[in-house]
């Protein structure tokens, strides 16, 4: 089990106490701010000091805090150690309290040791700059902000935003993220600043994996708090420094099926995303319509999107490869945009054999996807026209699932059975056997696993090929 922040600060506590480091030693960082805002505490620990972070973590090593050496960081004076019971515990950030600058061709500051006063005024918002000390609970506010910005939902940097700023660009994401997660408001020097230094949002200023990690952090919000968040990333220009290819969603306009355009559509989608649902849907649902814009027509019908499943997917996998999401990720994000249409397709009258198709078109996405439609008909004009019947379908595809397998449906005859069947050696023709005995059992003209039945119907079918 991994221990809790109040945990962690005890055992902290005590391996310093009668020590040179006690009553040195501060909290700092989102622990203290998220108390303050009544939020549950996580389990993420900083400490500062006025001294050596690195001789401080070999210190809490040798007094059996962690039974891992810690990570050392010499050249920036932190360390890491982990604190717990069972050999790998929660990780404890510690900090020598420091100055940085930064050149302008490089992401590496020069590091300098500072007081405590230095240190807060390097951190990115005045939120963030409250310091608590270990052993006494005394609680410094350096910047005299910090509590006062608490207070008023301020969002605001310890120095000049431009600075900040310049110093590392993420914190302009990352001041979006607050301000959508805590719903703050960006004081208006820093707002103007963001927008002002919006392209410093890329390489080499910034990595794409630290804009993919800020960016996903945005999109884990409550769905209101994503709205937020892009309305944010749209306005201060940031989202057309990473994600180009969403601008063309604003002002797309759609048919009467809908009652916004591309952007709203999918921003009051997001809003009806549950709270538990997985990175993967969450990304899916916000670029389920991304291809409508390239795909738009209109003629005396209406206006229409032909293919915009298909273009989508390619334009999420174009945008998830610059962001260096992992090969399962862009593989899952891309088989929803592209699949996102199957289950709308949906009506009552059909057969058996063509929901067994789309359990299959579908596979292991079909629950992401049934959740995906919800959100989606929910941003929709419902009144426009007939909705597919989700909770009918879902009821027929557990009834099916619950006689066969359907995903798991295969010919009864495999490669070798059917060339001895055929008489004829390798080649295409097998894989097209394989599907018509397979499409035979979906629409059940044979049982599965029939292999005599096979042979006849294969061997029927084979002279018309």
């Amino acid at each position: 089990m991994t221990p809790d922040a109040s945990y962690l600060i005890e055992r902290l506590r005590d391996a310093t106490r009668h020590s040179s480091y006690e009553g040195r030693l501060y909290l700092v960082g989102g622990l203290l701010r998220d108390r303050f805002l009544g939020l549950p505490m996580s389990n993420d620990v900083d400490l500062v000091l006025e001294g050596d972070a690195v001789e401080l973590a070999k210190f809490l090593f040798d007094r059996g805090l962690s039974r891992h050496y810690p990570v050392l960081y010499p050249r920036f004076g932190t360390a890491m150690i982990h604190v717990g019971e069972d050999g790998e515990g929660s990780a404890v950030e510690l900090v020598s309290a420091r100055a940085e600058s930064y050149q302008s061709d490089s992401r590496k500051p020069d590091v300098r040791q500072g007081s405590l006063r230095d240190d807060v005024f390097r951190r990115d918002f005045t939120i963030n700059t409250l310091l608590e000390n270990l052993h006494t609970g005394e609680t410094l506010d350096l910047t005299g902000l910090a509590l006062s910005d608490l207070r008023a939902g301020i969002l605001r940097t310890p120095l000049e935003p431009r600075v900040t700023f310049f110093d590392d660009p993420l914190r302009m994401l990352r001041a979006v993220r607050f301000a959508a997660r805590f719903g703050f408001e960006i004081e208006e020097g820093a707002w103007g600043a963001i927008c002002r230094e919006a392209d410093r949002l890329r390489p080499p200023a910034i990595a794409h994996e630290r804009i993919r990690e800020e960016f996903t952090k945005i999109v884990r919000l409550p769905g209101p708090k994503i709205r937020r968040g892009l309305e944010l990333l749209l306005e201060s220009g940031l989202l057309a420094r990473f994600l180009p290819e969403m601008l063309p969603m604003v002002g797309c306009t759609q048919g009467s099926w809908h009652l916004y355009d591309v952007w709203k559509h999918t921003l009051v989608a997001m809003e009806n995303l549950p709270d538990s649902t997985n990175l993967e849907l969450r990304l899916g649902l916000l670029w389920h319509d991304v291809g409508k814009p390239a795909t738009r027509s209109e003629d005396e019908r209406g206006i229409h999107f032909y293919g915009h499943p298909t273009v989508g997917a390619g334009i999420a996998r174009e945008m998830m490869n610059r962001l260096k999401f992992s090969n399962d990720e862009i593989r899952d994000v891309v088989a929803l945009v592209t699949l996102h249409m199957r289950l709308g397709e949906y009506k009552a009258n059909w057969a058996d054999a063509p929901v067994k198709r789309l359990i299959r078109d579908c596979g292991p996405y079909i629950d992401d996807l049934f959740a995906l439609a919800r959100c989606d008909i929910a941003a929709s004009n419902i009144s426009a026209g007939e909705v597919a019947d989700l909770p009918g379908l879902r009821a027929r595809i557990d009834a099916l699932n619950a006689v066969s397998d359907i995903v798991k449906i295969e010919s009864p005859l495999n490669g070798n059975e059917i060339m001895a069947a055929l008489g004829t050696g390798p080649g295409v023709h097998l894989r097209n056997a394989k599907d018509f005995l397979t499409n035979a059992v979906i629409e059940g003209r044979l049982a599965e696993g029939d292999k005599e039945a096979a042979c006849r119907m294969l061997v029927a079918w084979w002279p018309g090929q």
